[in-house]
């Protein structure tokens, strides 16, 4: 009987971040700048880390595969958003929608996990320095980013798996700017306890295995570096695990606050406020943040700069 009173619907309207037509044009250039910004950073730091032979090390490597999944997590999600401030039809097709959900997922999962394979790689190196050559092997890097990966299919398989099959039957009409599972669960009209628990058990395995590999990994690297008698060598050790530090505790930081607080407190216009964070933002800080605070990363560009100004 309620199969035979749902409506099915075609496509999704997104309320977006506002309603006002004047803040959304603020907005729109706001944004575009940062969207470019992105992508032009992390582009850029693809580019330079594969140009100049001094980073061809572990660390960069992992390091540009982070700045791809960086563009590629906020392109599923801000081009999007672009068109709809300019809009007053922010509809999207049903079937694109499960697809921007997958994509961005995918992408978030990926970089989760990315960012514990890079605390690995600095626990190699900080408390195992002679073993590094060996135990960060090209063969092992190709493997540990294809573990990244296939976790973040296996993570995001289950997720639409699980979310495509609801029925949502009540309304179409979104309550943020991009097609998120909260969000999306939300409009259900059947049960979803089942649904939320294989989600929360999917999303706790990728999310807590990555924050462990961190805490573990840096445990041991405070515990090398604190040992060392040389302060020089403690400065250096610091440094090079600032940049990746920062970087792990903004992401987790957001992603922690966005799926793992209490119901009680749970809002959706709270949610879509920390969703522009992680899903805009970040994106944008990781390589300022890798380099500013990073001598081989800086030292890089000022001799591609620099080359490329005396070639001109």
């Amino acid at each position: 009987m309620a199969a035979e009173n749902c409506t099915v619907f075609t496509d999704f309207i997104l309320l977006g971040l506002s309603g006002r037509q004047d803040v959304q044009r603020g907005l729109f250039v706001l944004f575009l700048l940062v969207y470019g910004i992105t992508v032009i950073a992390n582009l850029g730091m693809i580019l330079l880390i594969n140009m100049d032979p001094r980073l061809h090390t572990p660390m960069y490597y992992f390091l540009s595969n982070l700045s791809f999944c960086d563009v590629c997590y906020s392109s599923t999600v801000a081009p999007k958003m672009l068109a709809d401030f300019l809009s007053e039809q922010k509809r999207i097709p049903y079937n694109l929608c499960f697809l921007q959900m997958f994509l961005f997922g995918f992408f978030a999962a990926v970089e989760c996990v990315m960012l514990s394979v890079m605390a690995y790689d600095r626990y190699v190196a900080i408390c195992n320095p002679l073993l590094y050559t060996s135990a960060m092997s090209r063969r092992v890097c190709l493997r540990l980013v294809a573990i990244a990966y296939l976790a973040g299919l296996m993570d995001m398989t289950i997720f639409t798996s699980c979310t495509f099959p609801l029925s949502l039957c009540n309304s179409n009409v979104i309550n943020h700017f991009f097609c998120d599972i909260p969000p999306l669960l939300a409009l259900s009209s059947s049960d979803t306890t089942i649904t939320e628990i294989v989600l929360t058990i999917s999303c706790s395995c990728v999310v807590g295995s990555s924050i462990i590999t961190v805490l573990l990994s840096y445990s041991y690297i405070i515990t090398t570096i604190l040992r060392m008698n040389s302060a020089e060598g403690r400065h250096k050790a610091f440094s090079t695990c600032a940049s990746h530090l920062t970087a792990v505790g903004v992401f987790f930081g957001t992603l922690l606050f966005m799926y793992f607080r209490p119901n009680s407190s749970y809002s959706l216009d709270t949610d879509k406020v920390a969703s522009v964070f992680y899903t805009v933002v970040i994106p944008m800080l990781n390589p300022l943040i890798y380099s500013l605070r990073n001598k081989d990363v800086k030292g890089a560009l000022r001799k591609a700069l620099g080359t490329k100004l005396c070639s001109g």
